[in-house]
């Protein structure tokens, strides 16, 4: 009979995989056989709630069982199968040391590097560069100096003096693990006599200490393509730090930070400039010059009237689109400019035209707007005299 291992579990169907684990380690630690000696049924409800779990907490495994049911895992060790034990039970073990270990961190072996102690990976590290709105645009080569934690030239790596010899360790047989029997599981934990190495280091080097590696600055190239934005990793494998005791690197993420435009705001692919223009400019249209990412200027035919936040769309003049040829627009915004510090003569002229502009019709020809709100105002004064 098929099971619901999402009812096994008491989850709905949409449950997150925090859900999905604290539902798990809650009913794990209720039908745990080191806690129920008494009550034969609670292994067999283990088998079935860890084989649920075992299932549901991997992604591909989840999809295929919302698709195809239980019947995708016949070919599985799912409870009862195998030799009927629990120690036959290939989900079992896995699965509960995913929430042991978040429990008791290292004392399970499973996930937090069980086997062999000696040399460990390097941790991987991040650095930020900020570069100019130009260098997204154009990409560039860009040269970067950063702290890590090198390889120590001394002792190559090892941690021990040139000309020594380190020794296996007694406590754990060089295996920088020690096992010990509680109950029902066998628990593994570091060395403490090695601390995971596997061997004893009776000469430390006297550059790095004994750690393998020591701290210094590090110059590299990084290639940063064309269209990148804020927020962007660029990964630069096996530049991180160094492993303890000639341990594999880790990597080196470079994110990216665009530094804000004097000129431009960008959204997306695409680029905002907000040009002012001249009374005179707005009203009898004509020509400006509008400068562009590319560094170059390019016209743009302004006409007659135009107004205030007014947008005119230059197609392909805007940002570089990561892993493409193509390029966004850029969108001009006119700011239509109040003329100040006017001389007498200049005064003469403006007051003249506002003349003319208040005897022919009102107005209402020149300026349509203002005549309208003005003349919505009169009506309001007009209703508030009634």
């Amino acid at each position: 009979m098929s099971q619901d291992f999402y009812k096994i579990l008491g989850v709905e169907k949409t449950a997150s995989a925090d859900e999905l684990k604290k539902a798990y380690r809650k009913l794990a630690m209720k039908y745990h056989p080191d806690q129920n000696k008494d009550n034969p049924e609670a292994e067999a409800k283990f088998k079935e709630i860890t084989h649920a779990y075992d299932i549901l907490k991997d992604e591909q495994k989840r999809t295929t069982y919302d698709r195809f049911g239980e019947a995708a895992f016949d070919g599985s060790m799912g409870p009862g199968a195998g030799t009927g034990g629990f120690e036959g039970f290939a989900g079992g073990a896995g699965a509960f040391s995913d929430i042991f270990e978040d429990m008791f961190g290292e004392f399970m072996g499973g996930r937090a590097g069980g086997g062999r102690g000696g040399p460990s990976r390097g941790s991987d590290t991040q650095y930020t560069l900020e570069i100019s709105l130009e260098d997204a645009y154009k990409g560039k080569e860009a040269q970067i100096k950063i702290p890590v934690n090198d390889t120590c030239e001394a002792c190559k790596g090892s941690g021990a003096e040139a000309g020594t010899n380190t020794g296996e360790c007694s406590t754990c047989d060089g295996a920088g693990r020690i096992r010990q029997q509680q109950g029902f599981f066998t628990i593994e934990r570091t060395c403490p006599t090695c601390q995971g190495a596997g061997k004893i280091i009776t000469d430390p080097c006297k550059k790095c200490h004994g750690q393998g590696r020591i701290k210094k600055d590090k110059t590299l190239k990084v290639k940063i393509p064309a269209g990148v934005n804020t927020g962007r990793r660029i990964r630069l494998s096996g530049e991180g730090e160094a492993g303890l005791q000639g341990g594999p690197r880790g990597d080196l993420y470079v994110l990216l930070a665009v530094k804000p435009h004097k000129l431009f705001k960008r959204d997306g692919a695409n680029l905002h400039c907000r040009v002012p223009i001249t009374v005179t400019k707005a009203a009898l249209g004509g020509e400006i010059q509008v400068p562009t990412i590319e560094g170059k200027a390019t016209k743009v035919k302004i006409p007659p009237g135009t107004q205030t936040g007014q947008q005119f769309r230059l197609k392909g003049k805007g940002m570089s689109v990561l892993g493409s040829d193509a390029k966004g627009d850029l969108y001009i915004e006119t700011f239509v400019e109040t003329p100040v510090n006017l001389n007498k003569k200049q005064q003469d002229i403006l007051k003249q035209l506002d003349k003319d502009f208040s005897e022919d019709n009102g107005g209402r020809k020149h300026s349509p707007e203002a005549s309208g709100f003005f003349g919505k105002v009169k009506d309001f004064w007009d209703d508030l005299k009634d």
